[in-house]
């Protein structure tokens, strides 16, 4: 009886299913929920956000700021980079990752920020877009669609082609260097603020190509032509970053109130020369000794190359009051520099008919204590000139045919003046280095160094106040005086090659003509630290005291030392 209860009890069940009605019903119960909760879901803030997240920005191009935060920031990246087309498979060649912020104020700059520092996007408003980009050719033209009453700040570089500042948000980026012109460069336009102020800058900027630091570029190409662009990455180091720079030259320490010449970077037409790494050059330059010799200037040039290399490695001062010694303990690097005025024989004794006192040049005598180190020295970078305005007198073959500022018989007239003494001298330092038995290095003659003495000289008034961005073509003013000097070093250059006899090398870094246009890169009136110091021209109209010859650090003189890095790289090669 109790098996077939149970029996009954299934078969019961399975002869009494639930009509279909039930199913249909139940059906579309469940449908009328779904399309409900999916009307709700479209409409609220969180389905507008997937569906902008999965399809892009709306027609209005804009997102709102809300929505934005809680968006990856490499998502946000990701799409930025692919629309302005700044993806680049490569690794970057800058081992440090670069905060490269667009819009840069006069009085800020782009400096590497640890990758951390930039996890998470900040945006000013409500919007982290407010543009329509679209690409056309090689140029990226971009639109503020909500400042329908601002004006824009176009920085132009020729060739019919407008670069402005980018209103994207900053952000930390390995793959972005130099090649960003994206951003700041290229065909592009952007609309900033009224309180932006257009910035003319000299002919186009390149999108340059992705080199790499370790690798020189075509042999070819000439580095002494091209333009000065803009470069928003900024310096390569700062005035805090450094603690070696000469304070006549730390401008941003004396006050100067402007930044942009730091921010100038030189491009030969030709092609592109990397950005200086530290490290790089570090390695390239192994248990090698590179010297700097000559004037204050090229202590100038000396200092820059030590706060290049100091951003990653501190050196150990093992110098004295005749050389400048700094050691690269983890490459065995040393930098040295070595004051010489004139690179020739200098003595005050009395001599013939000049008195004590006054220095005297034997012009075809190469200084002997200098001399004397030139074989322990794989690379060497000569600096002279500015001296010869100094008074001084002239010997040649044990005569004396001249001077400057010094000449006591009137009746008598000078065999050689200023200029021509100076090309004797090149010719001098040059020759003794290519025929010295034991030197087999790279000699580098960096060409003279233009200063920019407006309305009168260094004792007379000159001045250079004011100036805060490079000259474009066409506005160069030339200076008789400085391509009297540089053709004369020149033609003593080409005299000393012709008497080479040792395995040494000789390279002119022909930089004349490209500082000619950079009058923005000297101190000016900010000099010292005095906070009463004088920086404007007075009732009378006469300018303050100031230096046009010596160069800001940073600034343009950090580009001499890229063009050393590359003159070594190619012998090197």
């Amino acid at each position: 009886m109790g098996t077939a209860t149970k029996g009954s009890s299934k078969m019961a069940y399975f002869s009494h299913p639930r009509p279909i009605s039930w199913i249909v019903v139940s059906v579309g119960g469940l449908a009328v929920f779904l399309i409900y909760a999916s009307l709700v879901l479209v409409s609220s803030t969180i389905g507008a956000t997937f569906h902008d997240f999965l399809y892009g920005v709306g027609s209005s191009g804009k997102l709102d700021g809300s929505v934005v935060s809680s968006i990856n920031k490499d998502t946000i990246d990701a799409i930025l980079n692919k629309s302005l087309g700044l993806v680049d498979d490569k690794p970057s060649s800058d081992p440090q990752s670069s905060a490269v912020s667009a819009g840069v104020s006069s009085d800020s700059k782009v400096e590497p920020t640890d990758a951390k520092s930039s996890s998470q996007v900040e945006l000013s408003g409500s919007s982290l877009v407010n543009s329509l980009i679209t690409k056309e050719g090689s140029g990226i033209e971009t639109s503020d669609a909500g400042a329908s009453n601002s004006q824009e700040s176009v920085t132009s570089f020729g060739n019919g082609t407008d670069t402005a500042n980018s209103s994207l948000p900053a952000k930390s980026d390995p793959q972005i260097d130099l090649s960003l012109a994206g951003t700041n460069s290229s065909s592009a336009e952007t609309t900033t603020s009224n309180e932006a102020t257009p910035t003319a800058v000299p002919e186009s900027r390149e999108k340059p190509n992705n080199i790499s630091s370790a690798d020189a570029v075509n042999s070819d190409c000439d580095l002494y032509h091209g333009n000065w662009i803009y470069d928003p990455l900024g310096p390569l180091y700062t005035n805090n970053s450094c603690p070696i720079i000469t304070q006549m030259q730390n401008c941003q320490g004396n006050g100067r109130p402007d930044k942009d010449y730091e921010d100038f970077r030189w491009k030969p037409s030709q092609c592109d020369i990397p950005r200086f790494d530290p490290k790089i050059f570090l390695e390239r330059m192994r248990g090698k000794t590179l010297a700097f010799i000559g004037d204050s200037v090229a202590r100038n040039q000396m200092e820059s190359m030590l706060c290049i290399l100091w951003q990653v490695e501190e050196p150990k001062n093992q110098g004295n009051r005749n050389m400048q010694r700094y050691y690269f303990s983890s490459t065995s690097v040393m930098i040295i520099r070595i004051w010489s005025s004139w690179l020739v024989k200098l003595t005050s004794e009395p001599f013939d008919f000049a008195p004590a006192g006054v220095d005297k040049l034997f012009l075809d005598v190469p200084e002997e204590k200098l001399m004397e180190h030139i074989p322990k020295f794989d690379v060497v970078v000569l600096s002279s000139g500015h001296w010869f305005v100094k008074q001084s007198v002239y010997i040649l073959n044990n005569e004396i045919v001249g001077g400057q500022l010094w000449w006591p018989d009137k009746s008598k007239p000078m065999k050689i003046n200023s200029v021509e003494a100076y090309r004797i001298s090149v010719e001098t330092i040059l020759t003794a280095l290519v025929t010295h038995p034991n030197y087999t290095g790279i000699t580098i003659v960096r060409s003279y160094s233009p200063d920019h003495y407006e309305g009168g000289a260094w004792n007379t008034g000159g001045s250079c106040t004011g100036k805060v961005k490079p000259l474009a073509p066409g506005e160069l003013v030339e200076n008789v005086y400085t391509n009297d000097m540089h053709k004369q070093q020149v033609t003593g250059f080409n005299s000393a090659i012709k008497k080479a006899t040792n395995r040494s090398k000789l390279k002119l870094m022909d930089i004349t003509e490209v500082f000619q246009y950079r009058h923005d890169g000297h101190p000016g009136p900010y000099r010292s630290l005095d906070p009463n110091k004088i920086t404007k021209r007075g009732r009378d109209g006469r300018p303050p005291p100031q230096d046009c010859l010596h160069w800001c650090m940073p600034g343009p003189v950090d580009t001499w030392n890229e063009l050393v890095f590359e003159i070594i790289k190619r012998e090197l090669d």
